[in-house]
C-alpha cells in the first residue's frame, strides 16, 4: 500500500497521473540530502531504476530494473505496464477485502480547522493566528492537532500541504 512517504518518488507517483522512472523523478526534483538515500540505497543492491505506476490513489506498483529505464521504456510499454499494475491493484484489492467507499474519502474538517490551515499556509505564527480569528493561542494548537491527526501528518507545514495537495485551501 502507498503509505505516507517522504520518498520523492513516492510523493511525485502518488501526486501524478502518469508513470515516472525513478531517474526521471530524479532530474524533475534533484533531491538532495536524506531525500536522496532511497535511490541510493537501492543503488547499492543493483537496482538502477524503477517505474512507479499509482494505481487507485491507494497503491503503488513499482517495476524495479538494473538498467536506467527512461532510455528503454516506449509510451505503449509504459501504458501496458501500468495496466498490468492496474490489474495487479485490483487482485490486491480483492484479496484484502478493503472497503471501497474508503477511495476519495476526506477528513471532515470543521470550517475553524479550516481557517487555521489557511492562515498556516501563509506561514503565520501561532500568536498571529489567534489574533486573526479572536481565539485563544492554545486553542489554535488544539485545532492545528485536530487536523494533523484528521489528515495523518505530523507537523503544521505537512497539514499545509496536505490541505493543499487535498484541495481543501488553495
Amino acid at each position: 500500500m502507498a503509505m505516507q512517504e517522504h520518498d520523492p518518488g513516492v510523493m511525485m507517483a502518488k501526486a501524478s497521473l502518469m508513470s515516472s522512472t525513478w531517474t526521471e523523478t530524479m532530474k524533475l526534483l534533484e533531491p538532495i540530502g536524506i531525500d536522496r538515500w532511497p535511490y541510493e540505497l537501492s543503488l547499492r543492491y543493483g537496482m538502477r531504476d524503477a517505474l512507479t505506476c499509482s494505481v487507485g490513489r491507494r497503491w503503488l506498483v513499482a517495476y524495479w530494473s538494473p538498467k536506467v529505464l527512461c532510455d528503454v521504456l516506449t509510451q505503449p510499454m509504459r501504458i501496458i505496464l501500468l495496466a498490468a499494475a492496474s490489474f495487479a491493484a485490483l487482485r490486491l484489492e480483492q484479496l484484502t477485502h478493503h472497503d471501497p467507499r474508503w477511495l476519495g474519502k476526506r477528513a471532515r474538517i470543521t470550517a475553524r480547522e479550516l481557517a487555521v490551515l489557511r492562515l498556516v499556509s501563509t506561514g503565520r505564527r501561532t500568536d498571529e493566528i489567534a489574533k486573526v480569528l479572536d481565539l485563544g493561542e492554545e486553542t489554535v494548537r488544539s485545532h492545528l492537532k485536530k487536523v494533523q491527526g484528521k489528515l495523518g501528518v505530523r507537523n503544521r507545514a505537512q497539514a499545509a500541504a496536505e490541505a493543499v495537495r487535498q484541495h481543501l485551501i488553495p
